[in-house]
C-alpha cells in the first residue's frame, strides 16, 4: 500500500484548494475560508500504490497511482510529487516523493493569481509583430499551470584575499612641456562575504537561464512547508542533489567575491600575485518555489514562458514567424525601391 495526500475541507470534507488571492484554503462547496495550518500534515488515503513503472520511447519513466477521491488511475512522471485527477480535477499529492531526504523544509505559497499569468501571456504580442499569431492561442492559454519547482538554497561564506602592486599615472602640463607621473603601490585585500539564501534549480527538467530570470524571490514569505499549500497546483521533486546544485551556487559567489575585490582596485594597472577566493562554510535548506509556467510547441521546439508565483516577474522564450519576417523585409525593401524610383525619375526630369 502507498500513500495519495488530498486536502479536505475541516467543515464539509470537500476537496479544497489554495487561493493566491486571498492566501488561504477555501472550499468552493461551504464557503469556508481557513488557514493551511489547519490541515493536518498526516492527512491522507490508503491507495493501492503498485508504483508500476511504464516507459515511452523518449525513455522518460512514469509512474501509475490511484486517485484518492474517485479511484481513477493517475499517471505521472517520475518526479511528480503533486498532480490533478483528470477525472474528477482533484489534486493527488504523492507523500512518498515528499518524505525523508525529498521532504521540502519551506515552501513560498502563490500570491499571483492564474488570471495574471494569462494577461501577461497575452500581452507578449505587444510590440513583437513577429510573433506566431498562435503562440497565445486560447488553447495554449488553457495549458498555463502552476508549478511548485524544487529549490536548493545555500546560506555560504567566502574568504577572500590578495596581495600584488598597483600602479596610478596622472598626466599635466606645464608650458610646452607634458609631464607624466606613476606612483607604485603595493596593494593587500582581504575579507569575509556573508550570502543569504542563494538560490539554484533542483530539477533537470527546467531551464536555469529561465529560473535564474525570473529571480528574486522574497524569501521573508517562506513559510514552513504543508502539504495544503500544493492543493490546486503541480509540483515536482528535485533530481539534482544539494552537492550537484552547490557547484552553481559556489560559481556564482566565487564571482561576486572577485568582483567585490575588484571594484576596490581604483588604479591604473594591478599585477596580482597571490589571490586565493573560496568557500569556507555553507548551508543548505531544500524548499518549493511558485511559478506558473507554459511551454508551447512551434515548429517542433518547445518554448517556454515563466512567470513568478510570487512577484509576478516573467520570461518568455519566444518564437518568430518566419512567413511575416519575410514579408515584412519584401514590403520594406519593395517600398526603399519605389522610393528609389521615384527618386531617381524626379531627378532626370528637373
Amino acid at each position: 500500500m502507498g500513500k495519495v495526500l488530498d486536502v479536505q475541507c475541516p467543515h464539509c470534507s470537500a476537496p479544497v484548494h489554495f487561493s493566491a488571492k486571498i492566501g488561504k484554503m477555501h472550499c468552493e462547496y461551504c464557503g469556508y475560508e481557513f488557514d493551511a495550518s489547519e490541515i493536518k500534515q498526516e492527512t491522507t488515503e490508503e491507495v493501492v500504490d503498485t508504483q508500476e513503472v511504464v516507459e515511452d520511447e523518449s525513455d522518460v519513466n512514469y509512474v501509475r497511482y490511484n486517485c484518492p477521491d474517485c479511484g481513477a488511475e493517475i499517471i505521472t512522471e517520475e518526479n511528480t510529487a503533486a498532480t490533478f485527477c483528470l477525472y474528477c480535477g482533484n489534486t493527488s499529492i504523492i507523500r512518498s516523493r515528499l518524505e525523508g531526504k525529498f521532504a521540502p523544509s519551506l515552501i513560498i505559497p502563490f500570491k499571483t493569481e492564474k488570471e495574471k499569468a494569462i494577461e501577461a501571456f497575452k500581452n507578449i504580442r505587444k510590440g513583437r509583430p513577429f510573433v506566431p499569431a498562435s503562440f497565445n492561442s486560447e488553447a495554449n492559454i488553457e495549458k498555463i499551470t502552476g508549478l511548485y519547482i524544487p529549490f536548493w538554497l545555500y546560506d555560504i561564506t567566502v574568504d577572500g584575499k590578495m596581495d600584488g602592486t598597483a600602479t596610478k599615472v596622472k598626466h599635466w602640463t606645464t608650458g610646452n612641456t607634458h609631464y607624466t607621473k606613476t606612483d607604485y603601490y603595493n596593494v593587500e585585500r582581504a575579507g569575509k562575504m556573508y550570502f543569504k539564501r542563494v538560490p539554484v534549480d533542483g530539477s533537470k527538467k527546467f531551464d536555469n537561464d529561465i529560473m535564474n530570470t525570473i529571480e528574486p524571490f522574497d524569501y521573508k514569505e517562506l513559510v514552513k512547508y504543508n502539504h495544503a499549500y500544493l492543493s490546486g497546483f503541480l509540483a515536482e521533486k528535485y533530481d539534482v542533489d544539494s552537492e550537484e546544485a552547490f557547484e552553481d551556487a559556489k560559481a556564482r559567489v566565487l564571482v561576486s567575491g572577485k568582483e567585490t575585490i575588484d571594484k576596490s582596485l581604483s588604479y591604473a594597472t594591478v599585477n596580482r600575485k597571490n589571490e586565493v577566493i573560496e568557500v569556507t562554510d555553507k548551508q543548505n535548506e531544500y524548499v518549493l518555489l511558485p511559478v506558473w509556467m507554459v511551454s508551447v510547441k512551434y515548429n517542433n521546439e518547445f518554448y517556454i514562458f515563466a512567470m513568478n508565483g510570487q512577484t509576478g516577474e516573467f520570461v518568455g522564450n519566444i518564437p518568430l514567424d518566419k512567413k511575416k519576417v519575410f514579408l515584412y523585409t519584401a514590403l520594406v525593401f519593395l517600398g526603399v525601391l519605389i522610393i528609389f524610383l521615384i527618386g531617381s525619375l524626379l531627378m532626370y526630369y528637373v
